[in-house]
C-alpha cells in the first residue's frame, strides 16, 4: 500500500467510525498490509485481497477477554 491508499483508509475508517483520532500506518517490511492505530493504540490490521481482480481491504482487531472486564 502507498501512502495515498493509506490515507483513504484512514479517511474511510475516521469518517464510518465518526473518530479523528484513527490513524492507518504502514508496517515495516510489509506491503500487503497496514496497522491501525485509536491514538497510540494498536488495535487491528487491514490486509489487502487482491484476489479475483478486485481489491478489497479486511480489518482485523483481536479482543482480549481482559479488555471485556470491567
Amino acid at each position: 500500500m502507498d501512502k495515498k491508499e493509506l490515507a483513504k483508509l484512514e479517511g474511510y475508517l475516521r469518517r464510518t467510525f465518526n473518530n479523528h483520532a484513527i490513524s492507518v500506518r504502514a508496517r515495516m517490511k510489509k506491503t500487503d498490509s497496514a496497522e491501525v492505530y485509536l491514538g497510540e493504540e494498536f488495535i487491528g490490521i487491514i490486509h489487502v485481497d487482491d484476489e479475483d481482480g478486485d481489491r478489497s481491504f479486511n480489518f482485523t482487531m483481536a479482543i482480549l477477554d481482559v479488555d471485556l472486564e470491567d
